[in-house]
């Protein structure tokens, strides 16, 4: 089965409009921080924001995966990989396609607290969706005012302690052996306001040997001393011991059987086991980190000071032939290192109102700073495997960055000009203390200054019109760092890739219940960081020459009459090498980017929100593996989901209940591709038919 265009879901969602539509119910804007640094209706911006509600994230969902709600925005492509131990991969305008794990190229935040290292490495994991007030998704020329690795930016809000306490608690169940069991409470005396929530989540996993245990625990406290000021604290902790890698799979493998393993012809067991299986390939994690804010306000103008710091210890084994002839600087097949990582920020933000208008003014400074004690060791002992055996790697790498930036708005009449710079400073350091194979301390520094600019007119007042521009950059993470060609020890030479964004779009209000949202972008990237081999446990990677991405993002929001409501976000991406490098022909398509996404939605909630029901569609163009565009790319796919809701009130109890049904259809489909794979296992396939279900239980003191 095709699937369907972005125009088939658009007509749908218009035949639904047609249908249903009558007395327009209002539709609410909403107030954004992320692209100006203060509070802003998001209409009101030259820039590419959209956010997702509590309600998005938290109703009928098991808030696990960030990519349960983010699938609704444009231009961003949030792939749950049904691997736990290495996390979601997430790209925004083609940015962090190429992550093999984790999130690199956009920048997380959560609660002001950056969730992304230094270095640009990032771990969507440690967002706690069970407390998610709301998700702020900003694309485009903007994101460069966060810095390093900012090819877009997500940004996590959590709820803060009100009035009346309450304690709840939630179970949750689906396919392939999901069990989730959630227990908050929250709560607001006098100045003071709180928030605890303690969750554990399991699974078997789709795929063979993917099992998972993910324990998170929360709290936040607001405090506000005085009218004019606010203390925020936010500590939280995520562990998981011994989650299973299946990894990825070559082509014929998945048409066999998605759910299964690559087998290692070097097993002499029969029936031969799967490399994961030899090996027991697994991860562990154990991630807390604690922060603080403080603002305090003096009339229009504000001063923010925050203040974080946390550890993150990780032991990895991976899979490779015992027979394997690692080269000398290879770091053997278990990863263990031991981070701290701290940091702070400071800004002023000051308001000036004239006869003309308003300026508004942001000066701040960040400062960032991770430290690994890191080793590595081989992944046998004797004619054991999946075992610790003897040292190949013992270093000590510290990345920090020092990044000042201004931020100024000129608003006057229908006028919005907004201009911003920054400047990074990122350096790496490397004490190497293992000796073997020679010594690979040094250090690099990065610098890059990157400009915004940004007007926005407003020609009527439901009618806006905006152009931004920016100079961004990426640095290459610790990891893309490490090695350098087929043998050699930390790639020295690896520079960060540089580009330049243009973006042109509208705002569009249509009567009180619509708001149609568009942008056309163009990102030229010179120094592209792409795979350069991948084989026997390690990756390296190189500089392309230059690439193009020229793209279109519409949503739509409606709500009509009857408690119906609808959403569409559809993206075109054409992300290709817009110069030869190697064996790379000039227009090649980027690994892990789809020409075409696209969600539609039609949702029904009855007037007084007991009940309610959605159906869901998504279509995701083919992806490419690795830079050739030669070997096989992961089809498109279509998929049809449904959910209901329901929700009892009972005195001072608030009953709520959800059943899902994903891949109606039954669909067969790679979910997502390890890009440039030199053993050709790209594909980790997505689950089939599957359902999830929930109750919570919530009490009002």
């Amino acid at each position: 089965m095709r699937p369907p265009s972005l125009l088939h879901i658009a007509a749908a969602i218009g035949a639904a409009y047609s249908a249903c539509a009558g007395a327009a119910e209002p539709f609410a804007d909403v107030v954004v921080i992320t692209a100006s640094r203060i509070e802003h209706s998001s209409f009101e911006l030259p820039a590419a924001i959209d956010v997702i509600d509590a309600a998005r994230v938290r109703d009928a969902q098991l808030r696990v995966n960030a990519s349960e709600s983010l699938v609704a925005i444009p231009g961003l492509v949030v792939q749950n990989r049904q691997n736990y131990a290495q996390d979601l991969q997430i790209s925004s305008r083609g940015f962090g396609a190429r992550s093999a794990f984790g999130v690199r190229g956009v920048r997380l935040i959560a609660d002001g607290i950056p969730a992304t290292m230094p270095d640009g490495q990032g771990q969507a994991a440690t967002f706690n969706l069970d407390r998610a007030q709301r998700i702020e998704v900003l694309r485009g020329p903007f994101s460069a005012l966060y810095g390093n690795h900012s090819g877009g930016v997500v940004q996590l809000f959590t709820e803060e302690g009100r009035e009346p306490a309450s304690v709840e608690t939630s179970v949750m169940a689906g396919s392939n052996g999901q069990r989730k069991v959630d227990l908050s409470t929250q709560g607001r005396s006098g100045k003071i306001g709180y928030v605890v929530d303690v969750s554990r989540f399991e699974t078997d996993g789709y795929r063979d040997h993917s099992a998972a245990r993910r324990d998170q625990q929360f709290a936040k406290l607001t405090v506000a001393p005085d009218s004019r000021s606010k203390l925020t604290l936010v500590a939280s902790g995520l562990r998981q011991k011994d989650t299973e890698d299946p990894l990825g799979v070559q082509w014929a493998t998945y048409e066999r059987d998605p759910r299964a393993g690559e087998t290692d012809p070097t097993d002499t067991e029969t029936p031969k086991r799967t490399y994961a299986d030899r090996y027991n390939t697994r991860k562990s994690i154990d991630h807390q980190q604690a922060g603080a804010s403080y603002d305090i306000y003096f009339g229009e103008n504000r001063l923010h000071l925050m203040a974080y710091g946390g550890n993150r210890e990780v032991v990895q084994y991976q899979a490779f032939s015992r027979g394997f002839q690692a080269p000398a600087t290879h770091s053997g097949g278990v990863i263990d290192f031991d981070r701290d990582f701290y940091g702070a920020a400071i800004n002023w933000t000051d308001v000036r109102r004239f006869d003309q208008g308003v300026l508004r003014t942001t000066v701040g400074l960040d400062y960032d700073r991770s430290k690994d004690d890191r080793k590595g060791y081989e992944n046998f002992a004797g004619s054991q495997l999946g075992v610790r055996g003897n040292l190949r790697r013992d270093e000590e790498d510290v990345v920090s960055n020092v990044d000042p930036y201004v931020q100024t708005e000129w608003q006057s009449g229908p006028w919005r000009l907004t201009a911003g710079v920054r400047h990074s400073r990122v350096k790496v350091e490397v004490d190497d203390r293992f000796f073997v194979n020679g010594n690979d301390s040094g250090d690099l520094t990065f610098t890059r200054t990157t400009p915004v600019l940004g007007a926005l007119y407003k020609v009527t007042p439901d009618l806006n019109v905006y152009v931004s521009a920016a100079r961004g950059f990426e640095t290459p993470t610790l990891n893309e760092l490490f090695y350098s060609g087929t043998a050699g020890g930390f790639n020295y030479d690896l520079r960060p890739a540089r580009s330049t964004h243009l973006e042109a779009g509208t705002k569009f209000r249509v009567a009180e219940n619509t708001r149609i949202d568009a942008a056309l972008f163009e990102v030229r990237t010179r120094d592209e960081v792409v795979v350069d081999a991948s084989s026997g446990g390690r990756t390296s990677y190189r500089n392309a020459s230059k690439t193009l991405r020229q793209g279109i993002e519409v949503s739509v929001d409606s709500s009509w009459s009857g408690g119906f409501s609808a959403r569409v976000a559809l993206t075109g991406l054409r992300a290709v090498y817009d110069q030869a490098f190697g064996n790379v022909a000039e227009g090649s398509r980027l690994p892990g980017v789809a020409r075409t996404t696209a969600y539609g939605e039609l949702a029904w909630k009855d007037a007084g929100g007991r009940f309610g029901a959605a159906v869901e569609a998504l279509a995701n163009g083919k992806v490419y593996a690795e830079d050739t565009n030669r070997e096989k790319a992961a089809p498109g796919y279509g998929l049809l989901n449904l959910r209901f809701t329901a929700m009892q009130p009972i005195g001072g109890w608030r009953l709520k209940e959800f059943i899902r049904l994903n891949n109606l259809l039954d669909k067969q489909y790679v979910g997502s591709v390890i890009v440039g794979d030199t053993n050709r296992r790209y594909y980790e396939a997505a689950p089939d038919r599957n359902w999830q279900a929930g109750f919570s239980a919530q009490y009002l003191f």
